[in-house]
């Protein structure tokens, strides 16, 4: 479960202003972070077909603010990849 104390890390990596928590490029990291949560609780709980339906709505989700930035502002897009350490699509 994403705690507020790491939501808020997670906010505070890669806010672009001092008060921004709805920036493409927090939703990125806000997803990125339940993302690996949810991904760490299916290597124990293999079975749980409903969390991973829960996580393959996750990453699409995570896919089309990419998209989104990619296609808005390509520099912000290479920038937050880097940070998260996530890879190119497309």
């Amino acid at each position: 479960m994403l705690t507020k104390s790491k939501k808020q890390r997670a906010i505070k990596a890669v806010k672009v202003h001092e008060t921004d928590t709805g920036s493409p490029e927090v939703q990125i990291a806000i997803l990125t972070k339940r993302i690996e949560e949810l991904s760490k609780h299916l290597k124990k709980n293999n079975k749980d077909k409903h969390s991973r339906r829960g996580l393959l709505g996750l990453v699409a989700q995570r896919q089309k603010h990419m998209n989104y930035l990619a296609k808005k502002n390509p520099s912000r897009h290479r920038s937050i990849l880097k940070k998260l350490e996530l890879k190119k699509t497309k």
